[in-house]
């Protein structure tokens, strides 16, 4: 393929972001701009920088010279720089790289930008092709607007934790901050809207996103559950809310999750775990769903009997999804998630090299932006100001 076919610099490729998020919702959706090509600034407060960098442990590195792990795994291919917000000085040359950047990101408290003399009044005058995205806990305006916004609370707040957790409760997280990657994820989509619509108008906007607002926008079924139908969802567990079996089961060395997804999938998978598919109780979904208990016993004594590797096979061949659950370690040396380039390894200017968790967003023309190492604090303040780093 040409070079003109394929350039892998991105599609966002030479599109300058200023970047003045920290700890995960800001940072996670200026990962997913500098994923795509764009070229990121991130502007961090002198001498510590981003809050994440002192989050931890785990900390790599030398001693006096750790870096975190949660800082290094959603800053890749940015460029740091260090300004004093309360120096006149420092805050021109902000000013200054906003007037000459084509996207601002920011996640403060509502009223802090406003109180620096960048609202978006300013923004707008000062650069008017300028699209500007906003992030808050709780959205701007209304009786919550005010509150500062912690991924946890979100979840909370939201309804997430009240239907996720095992079956009875108590109510509990997601493993990872979902809250703030998904303000960051619908905060990078709207930004890439924007960019979009300034191709026919020419003038920028401001976008925004919340973790409250990106929690309640992916309750999907759960949401219309209640909505549509008045049920208030309750967690349970591995069990699908509305499909059976589809769930998380015990093998004799361990868990498989099966997707009995259809009544056709139904009687390829009842035979193999001994069950008569034409059971009145299980003869179709809505009746298998009502007697999910009385289900997974009927399944359970089959499919404790053998191991994830031969349910793994049995299930293949009768053309049933299925999947093993695995650890961390085991995700990380899949050949499919090698295939799929899902691990960037890059040269670090403290650490040497270090492998990362990478982009899921391939392009077919534009390529694929190869990636960077996460900054130290204040490495790029002479390429971009001209001055020593910090």
């Amino acid at each position: 393929m040409s070079a003109s076919a394929k350039d892998n610099s991105g599609p966002l490729a030479g599109i300058t972001v200023v970047d003045l998020t920290r700890a995960l919702a800001g940072p996670y959706a200026t990962l997913m701009l500098a994923d795509a090509g764009a070229d990121v600034i991130k502007v961090e407060r002198p001498e510590k920088g981003d809050d994440t960098r002192g989050w931890g442990p785990p900390f790599v590195g030398e001693p006096g010279a750790e870096e975190s792990t949660y800082f290094l795994s959603v800053n890749r291919s940015k460029k740091s720089v260090v300004l004093d917000f309360k120096d006149e000085g420092d805050l021109e040359r902000l000013k200054t790289l906003i007037q000459h950047s084509d996207v601002l990101v920011e996640n403060f408290r509502p009223g802090v930008m406003e109180r620096m003399g960048l609202g978006w009044a300013e923004l707008e005058e000062m650069n008017p092709r300028l699209v500007y995205l906003s992030i808050t806990g709780f959205g701007e305006g209304g009786p919550d607007g005010h509150r500062p916004g912690f991924d946890q609370i979100a979840q909370g707040e939201g309804g997430l934790m009240s239907f996720t957790g095992p079956i009875g409760g108590p109510p509990t997280k997601v493993g990872v901050p979902i809250a703030d990657m998904l303000s960051g994820m619908f905060g990078a989509f709207g930004v890439a809207a924007a960019l979009a619509e300034r191709e026919r108008s020419g003038r920028g906007q401001k976008v925004t996103s919340s973790l409250l607002g990106s929690i309640v926008g992916i309750h999907a079924f759960q949401g219309t559950r209640w909505l549509l139908a008045g049920e208030v969802p309750e967690p349970e567990g591995n069990r699908h809310p509305t499909i059976a079996p589809y769930g998380a089961y015990e093998c004799s060395d361990g868990e498989i999750n099966i997707a009995v997804g259809s009544d056709g999938l139904w009687r390829r998978f009842a035979p193999l775990v001994d069950v008569d598919p034409d059971d009145e109780r299980f003869s179709d979904n809505g009746k298998r769903r009502a007697h999910v208990e009385e289900l997974e016993k009927a399944l359970a004594p089959a499919l404790t009997s053998a191991t994830v590797d031969e349910w793994m096979e049995r299930l293949g061949e009768a053309g049933v999804p299925a999947g093993r659950v695995k650890p961390l370690d085991e995700v990380y040396e899949s050949p499919q998630v090698e295939h799929l380039g899902l691990v960037d390894a890059v040269e670090h200017p403290a650490l040497g090299e270090i492998r990362l968790p990478g982009s899921p967003v391939g392009y077919g023309r534009s390529g694929k932006r190869a990636p960077e190492p996460p900054p130290t604090l204040g490495q790029h303040n002479d390429q971009v100001f001209g001055e020593p780093e910090s």
